[in-house]
């Protein structure tokens, strides 16, 4: 395998130089932005602002882009995309001065769109490789959870904060991460109900989470402080019946990727093997279930990313993702991709799909990984 992706990386090295160069682009675009800044006679502050905030949303496509690895055959309209996108950037920086501000705005939300649509042909990936951690924060706990919202907007990056995996039911929030980091609490959330074991997520504005001393999946809104439903998972262990290795009440993991919202748990009808199951995440309804070989107990964390669950092997100094489930071939394999378990005891490790990152909570220390997807890319001819 890793010959096989050497091979790879060599065929698409050219096409990674469109890329850098588009990066280079946009930075030499962005230097442009702020001299036409420093001549406030020319083009009002505000306007600029929000010229400068466009720019500042194409940003993060870049290391986006980098990640991407394929055979070239297969990208070659993506090249040829890149291409004219490094030539229309040029002639922005080339006529800058021969455009009004209006013109130039319309010339960068075009560019805008044609990046997203360059984005929207890469499909899921497989993780290939976990880097880091970079440490955020040192608080709390040896265990707990914090978490984004994958469904939120760019423009929102609030945080949440859940200290603990038992006899709690307050939940800060922080309006941004820098705010995290101050620890500047923008609002405190008391839950109706204790929660069990740090498996929670927050998705499209809700809190997933299980009930304490029972096998129900709680959802809470956090706009209207209600909770808008409730359901028990059929058969589902809880309390420390079939939990992590490292214990802590967790039974029962709620996650959420490119393909929704998922559950992971274990029965007694699966020799307490590791159940995953697809959820409606409106209803809480379990619309699909998939019955693994792995045992439950024997599992250190796990994480989804577009329908395929990893297992690591371990919480502890050493830990590798051992194993992976995929939901769309009802199939499993044995892995080796080995993290940087840097605090010694992880407690929580959830995949965030908007900022494809896996969110730790590493022996009271929150902590971020980045991953490394091999991705395919939708031709005209896919279904």
């Amino acid at each position: 395998m890793s010959q096989s992706i050497e091979v790879l990386n060599l065929r698409t090295q050219r096409d990674f130089q469109y890329v850098m160069k588009m990066e280079n682009q946009m930075k030499g675009l962005r230097t442009k932005f702020r001299q036409v800044e420093d001549d406030r006679k020319t083009i009002m502050a505000k306007n600029f602002q929000e010229l400068k905030e466009k720019m500042d949303e194409l940003q993060p496509l870049i290391p986006v882009l980098e990640q991407y690895k394929t055979d070239a055959q297969l990208i070659s309209s993506f090249k040829e995309e890149i291409r004219n996108l490094s030539m229309v950037l040029t002639a922005i920086q080339e006529e800058m001065g021969a455009y009004d501000y209006d013109e130039l705005y319309q010339r960068v939300l075009r560019l805008d769109s044609r990046l997203r649509n360059c984005m929207g042909k890469l499909t899921c990936g497989k993780l290939m490789k976990i880097t880091g951690p970079v440490t955020i924060k040192t608080s709390g706990t040896r265990f707990g959870a914090w978490m984004t919202d994958p469904q939120a907007s760019q423009r929102n990056n609030r945080v949440w904060y859940m200290d603990s995996y038992t006899n709690s039911k307050i939940v800060r929030e922080y309006k941004t991460m820098e705010d995290f980091v101050a620890n500047v609490v923008s609002r405190t959330y008391n839950l109706p109900f204790k929660w069990e074991g740090t498996g929670h997520v927050v998705y499209n504005g809700s809190l997933y989470y299980n009930k304490y001393q029972s096998n129900i999946i709680v959802k809470y809104s956090f706009e209207t402080g209600r909770v808008l439903a409730q359901r028990a998972l059929e058969y589902a262990g809880f309390h420390n019946t079939y939990p992590y290795s490292w214990g802590g009440y967790s039974d029962i993991d709620v996650m959420a990727d490119e393909l929704g919202m998922w559950v992971v748990y274990a029965t007694n009808q699966n020799a307490g093997n590791i159940v995953i199951a697809q959820m409606d995440p409106d209803t809480l309804e379990v619309q699909k279930t998939w019955n693994t070989e792995y045992s439950k107990r024997n599992a250190g964390e796990s994480f989804m990313i577009c329908g395929t669950l990893y297992i690591t092997n371990s919480h502890l100094t050493g830990a590798k993702v051992y194993y992976s489930y995929s939901t769309k071939t009802s199939s499993y394999e044995y892995t080796d991709i080995p993290f940087h378990n840097q605090y010694f005891h992880m407690s929580m490790l959830d995949y965030n799909a908007r900022e494809r990152a896996l969110y730790a909570w590493n022996n009271g220390h929150q902590v971020l990984f980045n991953v490394t997807l091999f991705h395919v890319i939708k031709t005209e001819d896919d279904s």
